[in-house]
């Protein structure tokens, strides 16, 4: 099966050129884990990482972007305010959809994520198409021209892309998901388009355990990436900060981190 591809929204790509119980302990998300494909990930799931692997994920994902034409994009890049999210299509895979944003929300502390009521409260917008309109889906996006290269150079089975201000502060997110290519392949592109929307829209193949690594396929929210997420959305990680600037955070950021994500994931 193709691993999921992203290609960034047409605005980020002018852009370079120009809670949940949140005191609780929470296990591994259980909502799919009677896909065996996902129960199985989530018993061999690597969970202890040194300050350097974290670190070195980090940096790599949240600076620079998969399809990259002109500019600047050595910035941070996050929602600097509360995200909600609308979804259009399937009632299923909405409903699935609304468990995988609980889940992020639960997962990462300082991001106030959820679902909207209607489409013009949201600032991420999700369209859920069927495999054989996708196509025609991107070329709605994208235009024709654009949406022939996406298929000729990455043949995607989702995207998600996102438009930022001159403060590098993301202020809406496109996502496309098919619903018809299996329960994985839907839950695999909705954690990771999602929370690349979130602003982690660079790939990487020299980190093994993250999702953002077009040869790893998660379909849940592993215990590597929430410590990335949790990274970009501590208020300390500004939007607009330089790798240089990143780099003088205090430690405590770090440690802080990995409080929070030993305690939702129930680790020692």
């Amino acid at each position: 099966m193709r691993t999921p591809r992203r290609f960034p929204h047409p605005w980020t790509l002018a852009a370079a050129l120009g809670a949940v119980a949140f005191g609780e302990i929470l296990v591994p998300c259980t909502a799919f884990a009677d896909i065996p494909s996902i129960a199985q990930r989530q018993r061999t799931e690597k969970k202890s990482f040194t300050d350097s692997e974290i670190v070195e994920g980090f940096l790599k994902t949240a600076f620079g972007a998969e399809y990259h034409l002109a500019g600047r994009v050595d910035r941070i890049r996050k929602y600097d305010g509360p995200v909600r999210v609308f979804a259009d299509g399937r009632a299923d895979r909405k409903a699935q959809l609304s468990k995988i944003v609980a889940d992020i929300a639960a997962r990462v502390q300082h991001l106030d994520i959820a679902m909207a009521e209607t489409n013009d409260d949201a600032n991420v917008q999700v369209k859920l198409v069927r495999d054989r309109d996708l196509q025609r889906t991107i070329a709605t996006f994208y235009g024709s021209e654009r949406a022939k290269e996406i298929r000729s150079s990455l043949d995607p089975q989702c995207l998600s892309g996102f438009r930022k201000n001159e403060k590098f502060e993301i202020e809406h997110s496109d996502v496309i998901l098919t619903v018809d290519n299996g329960d994985f392949v839907f839950f695999d592109c909705a954690y990771e388009e999602l929370l690349q929307s979130l602003g982690p829209i660079n790939d990487t193949e020299s980190v093994p355990w993250t999702m953002f690594n077009d040869n790893v396929s998660m379909g849940y929210f592993d215990v590597y990436d929430q410590y990335l997420l949790n990274l970009l959305y501590d208020p300390r990680i500004k939007p607009g900060m330089t790798v240089q600037e990143v780099n003088e955070v205090p430690p405590g950021v770090l440690a802080d981190v990995r409080t929070w994500v030993r305690k939702v994931n129930n680790l020692p």
